[in-house]
């Protein structure tokens, strides 16, 4: 009789063949709720067995000695950076190494997104203590919640003026840039104000993966520890039904694509362009991507200290 885990995922569209049965097991039933925002520690939760979860946050539970959450190396959220630097249509800011000295807003410090876009605007001369970065709320339509998380840093790292929304700061010239995983409301109409600082950021994405051989990865799958224990096989085979519903997925988006005018092109170029495996799961093949993350948290001053991957996911 198979077990029945509970998933807290966002709606990604490729979960689809998961959330509506098409992807089972004989071992295990996954009931998946569809969560806006991520549980924030699903070793405490008690709706959830397993979820998806920030790798930033679960590489501060390994380095704090939480043990209650077994991490695997299933990447469910992976994506280039360098297209959610956004500024004014008007801005002279056309490339990344311009940023240095400016006034730079982040939805939020910690992030495993912005960490990666750090890392993105780093590898072109612009570190942490080279601008001036205020955290906050990207409208508002969004909370205010701390978004420094502890990292603030007077005169550096600072909180945004008055808890106002970051867009009105771009507006009015006190931000000159924002690092933002999903845009603003009227991004995408053909009238809005912003633009990204990459008027290209495909090919500057794809010379990134072309140097260090992978997409970032933001997310993975987290279980809880005590039912991997119990269930030594769950994590490979909860991965393995995330790894086929996405490979389904593909293959309907493939048939299907007419769903915007030139999705046939992106599939086509995406194909081109990257190897079949660039999101391919498991420890060995992101060994490299696992590793560099850990490095970029040490040198963005998030980790005390570089953690192996091997310290990561010790049951990979």
């Amino acid at each position: 009789m198979p077990i029945t885990i509970r998933l807290a995922l966002r709606d990604w569209d490729y979960m689809t063949p998961l959330v509506l049965g098409d992807v089972s097991s004989p071992r295990v039933e996954v009931k998946v709720d569809r969560v806006g925002t991520l549980v924030s520690h699903v070793g405490k939760d008690e709706l959830h067995d397993a979820a998806e979860m920030s790798f930033s946050r679960y590489t501060q539970l390994r380095i704090d000695g939480d043990e209650t959450v077994l991490g695997v190396p299933n990447f469910i959220m992976r994506g280039f950076r360098h297209r959610c630097i956004i500024t004014m249509k008007d801005s002279p800011i056309t490339e990344l190494s311009q940023l240095a000295g400016k006034r730079i807003g982040v939805t939020g410090w910690r992030d495993s997104g912005n960490t990666w876009t750090r890392a993105a605007v780093r590898r072109e001369g612009v570190g942490v203590e080279d601008a001036m970065w205020y955290a906050g709320r990207l409208t508002e339509a969004h909370p205010v919640v701390d978004r420094l998380d502890g990292f603030g840093r007077p005169g550096r790292i600072e909180a945004a003026p008055g808890e106002r929304p970051m867009v009105d700061l771009l507006r009015e010239g006190f931000l000159d840039a924002i690092f933002t995983p999903f845009m603003p409301e009227g991004y995408f109409n053909a009238d809005s104000p912003f633009r990204q600082v990459l008027g290209d950021f495909r090919s500057a994405e794809l010379a990134y993966f072309n140097d260090v051989g992978y997409v970032p990865g933001m997310h993975l799958i987290g279980i809880k520890a005590e039912i991997a224990a119990e269930h030594p096989w769950l994590a490979a085979e909860l991965s393995d039904m995330i790894d086929e519903s996405q490979r389904i997925w593909t293959a309907k988006r493939r048939k299907y694509a007419e769903t915007t005018p030139w999705m046939f092109d992106e599939i086509r170029k995406i194909a081109t362009d990257l190897p079949e495996d660039w999101n391919v799961s498991g420890f060995e093949p992101n060994r490299k991507m696992i590793a560099d993350f850990s490095e970029e948290l040490h040198q963005q001053g998030i980790l005390p200290r570089v953690l192996t991957p091997e310290e990561l996911f010790p049951n990979r």
